[in-house]
């Protein structure tokens, strides 16, 4: 044992330097060693992975696709979107036996017993035609019809025209409104 320029006695390698090398080479191998109770370890960018996902709010698992209709998760506790509600418009709950993988999120009893469910969520899916129609009416016809009362609104309140006698706020073309947008609906995804 040797003195170092504090005066203390000792041998500790860890206060040694070092070159980057050797360091890098260590915190490799002491990786390797974490190890998992099952004998997996993970690598840095698995750890690292593993963390970011712990903070995406991604409660719900993904659901494979089913050719021909869209799914959605729907609560069974939810006061302002009823499921009774979605049932009306032609939704219809999931069986495990429909989708691949998913057996595990099966509900034991009550009302959906045998569907896909998490938690208070059960899946849910709906033809993509009367979805799209849902879709095209809730978000593009009712905020379009809504609008346009708002600016008949305000027409009314100021009814001023320009010297050639057009209205103000008016662009000229075909296919588009007052603001230029195209009021083709969307396809929704």
């Amino acid at each position: 044992m040797s003195k170092n320029h504090s005066g203390f006695i000792g041998g500790d390698d860890r206060l040694k330097k070092s070159d980057g090398a050797e360091a890098r080479a260590g915190r490799e191998s002491a990786d390797i060693g974490r190890t998992q109770s099952d004998g997996t370890a993970f690598s840095a960018e698995e750890r690292r992975r593993m963390i970011r996902s712990e903070w995406k709010q991604e409660v719900l698992p993904s659901p494979p696709a089913i050719p021909g209709y869209h799914l959605c998760w729907l609560s069974t506790n939810s006061k302002v979107d009823p499921i009774h509600n979605r049932i009306r418009l032609g939704y219809e709950p999931v069986r495990a036996s429909e989708v691949y993988g998913m057996d595990k999120f099966t509900m034991k009893d009550g009302e959906f017993a045998g569907f896909v469910s998490c938690n208070e969520m059960v899946l849910f899916k709906i033809p993509e035609d009367i979805y799209q129609m849902i879709m095209t009416e809730f978000h593009h016809n009712m905020p379009l019809e809504y609008e346009q009362g708002i600016r008949q609104q305000i027409e009314e309140q100021n009814a001023q025209e320009d010297s050639n006698g057009r209205k103000l706020g008016q662009i000229e073309g075909d296919g588009f409104d007052e603001l230029g947008r195209s009021r083709r609906a969307p396809v929704f995804s």
